[in-house]
């Protein structure tokens, strides 16, 4: 446990392991000084993002919109609906106009590529704050 704060597992998916990179250099380990560092877990299949979020302790979800074959925003929308208390989902974006897809798939955030290391790091620190306040996420 940190200063700030306990630790917090983020999940990362995509099924291209530079864009997890990208991902998790964006964010960096802690994304805000009031906030304990990131425990990131990888995942590279929807199979692996379905198994790992159902073992729990996921805060947030950071999920590849265009992964193939499965893209974030089938997950996300499956995750919502099957998950008791699913953790905050936030997607990758290929495009901007993407983001009603994104509404769609009752995403908590988005993050639009290329990616805005200022903008990563502030969408999943909120996602992280909110979670740990118990802000619920749409369902």
């Amino acid at each position: 446990m940190t200063a700030a704060g306990p630790p917090s597992t983020v999940l990362v998916f995509s099924h291209l392991p530079a864009v997890r990179a990208q991902v998790r250099s964006a964010v960096g380990r802690r994304p805000a000084p009031d906030l304990g560092r990131i425990e990131w877990v990888e995942c590279s299949t929807g199979d692996e993002v379905i198994a790992r979020i159902d073992e729990g302790g996921i805060d947030v979800a950071v999920l590849d919109g265009e992964a193939q074959p499965t893209g974030g925003m089938g997950i996300c929308r499956q995750l919502k609906y099957e998950i008791e208390d699913c953790p905050a989902v936030c997607i990758l974006l290929g495009r901007r106009d993407d983001r009603w897809l994104a509404t769609w798939a009752l995403a908590d955030a988005t993050i639009e590529r290329p990616l805005d290391p200022i903008a990563a790091a502030e969408t999943v620190a909120q996602l992280l704050r909110d979670r740990a306040r118990g802000v619920p996420v749409l369902r």
